[in-house]
């Protein structure tokens, strides 16, 4: 008869070019440590050398949506089990130091016990393909905003007659114009040489246009064929369904509960009683783009949706301020996201 090998629980201190395995028994006994690298081959060596243990069944993993997002996905594919895994807090690193065995260890023992929960982010499917698109478009929407800052910071230092040229012109009309300056060779002089670099920010503004075009006609045909009942919802655009879904992930499953995705975005009031005193504070954690989106809705709806409007000034009249109503619909607005995303990314 084969003797059945014992339980052992993995955890993983992920680096950039290298992570750090380590594996523990069922009460906690340090088994072995080991350092590999973050490639194809060093997934297949980590996971030989950790079933030489024994049947692994845990790894708990830290950065599963960073540097260890690769590793996380082939543990997946082999069938483990992976939970993801918040790194020491200060005060054990300030009493046990840090290395890259300690955290291992750490992220072994966090499995084991069951203080590490979380599910992480499958990145399989068609939601990982918006998030990338999103980075793109983001970091193009913020270089074209600081381009036109620079241009209107130009603009005020510019010779007067460029300025008079320049100055009652809209964005639009101003692009166009400085993008077809000809301000000639002689740099030394100020005025061609502001001309000049006018006319090498407004290309770059409308190269970032066109890249941002083709990045949203991108986005909305993924975003529509991911969730199309979502950009059904009043105040929910292209933009705002893309953060929600990165936000949720491929796998929403993974959320036990709408309270969890409430959690997630920072819209859940967390309990601060004491005593005599029964009360909630604001939750200034969580995803802070999936907060901004519930915020975007809430507005959107306030301007156009008569129920929400209602229903404010239901609450007006109870003595809560705007800013503890919008509060609270953004709590509302979670939970109807977090059953239509579910609804959603459930169905074939």
């Amino acid at each position: 008869m084969t003797p059945q090998k014992q339980p052992v629980t993995a955890g993983v201190d992920t680096h950039g070019a290298t992570h750090h395995a380590a594996v523990v028994d069922q009460v906690g006994r340090h088994l072995g440590d080991h350092e590999f690298p973050a490639t194809a081959s060093g997934y297949r060596h980590l996971m030989t050398w950790a079933k030489s243990f024994g049947e692994v069944q845990c790894v708990g993993v830290e950065g599963t949506g960073t540097f260890g997002a690769a590793l996380t996905r082939v543990l997946l594919s082999h069938g483990l089990k992976v939970v993801e895994v918040d790194r020491p807090d200060r005060k054990l690193r300030r009493y046990r130091g840090k290395s890259d065995p300690t955290d291992a260890y750490a992220a072994a023992l966090a499995a084991l016990s069951g203080r590490a929960t979380a599910t992480p982010k499958a990145r399989t499917g068609v939601v990982e393909s918006i998030r990338a698109l999103r980075v793109v478009r983001r970091s193009a929407v913020k270089a074209r905003t600081q381009t036109v800052n620079q241009i209107k910071a130009l603009m005020i230092t510019a010779p007067e007659q460029l300025r008079d040229q320049l100055r009652e012109l809209s964005l639009s009309r101003l692009i166009h114009t400085c993008a077809r300056f000809r301000p000639g060779s002689d740099l030394t002089d100020p005025s061609v040489a502001t001309k000049t670099a006018l006319r090498t920010l407004a290309r770059r503004h409308e190269a970032l246009s066109v890249e941002i075009s083709e990045a949203d006609k991108a986005l909305a045909g993924l975003v529509g064929s991911a969730a199309p009942q979502l950009l059904e919802l009043p105040g929910v655009g292209v933009e705002v369904a893309g953060q929600l879904l990165v936000t949720a992930g491929d796998n929403p499953d993974r959320l036990r509960s709408e309270g969890a995705f409430a959690q997630l975005c920072g819209v859940a009031p967390l309990p601060a009683s004491s005593g005599r005193t029964d009360r909630h504070r604001l939750n200034r954690g969580g995803d802070r783009g999936a907060n901004n989106a519930l915020y975007t809705i809430v507005l959107s709806r306030l301007r156009h949706d008569e129920a929400t409007r209602d229903y404010a000034q239901r609450r007006r009249s109870q003595g809560l301020s705007s800013r503890e109503i919008i509060r609270c619909l953004k709590r509302y607005v979670a939970r109807e996201i977090h059953r239509h995303l579910v609804a959603t990314l459930d169905t074939p």
